[in-house]
């Protein structure tokens, strides 16, 4: 097996919809591969000027898209 540091890679975290997260990497040339997510604390920060948090009175919360892309 080989290893290399993923420190600094740029990539997107997806949801497989089937209990499963990959974190998705693409090349030059828009080819990508996935790697099966199992980092328990993984450090993220969000570029992506789609993306909210949301709220609830009660203080649960979610992140999604922006209002605006979803319509709301």
């Amino acid at each position: 097996m080989k290893t290399k540091s993923a420190n600094g890679i740029r990539g997107h975290l997806l949801d497989t919809f089937d209990g499963n997260y990959v974190f998705r990497v693409y090349d030059e040339n828009y080819n990508y591969k996935d790697y099966l997510l199992r980092h328990c604390d993984l450090t993220v920060i969000i570029d992506d000027v789609d993306a909210a948090l949301y709220e609830y009175p009660d203080g649960a919360g979610f992140l999604d898209h922006a209002a605006d892309t979803l319509g709301e």
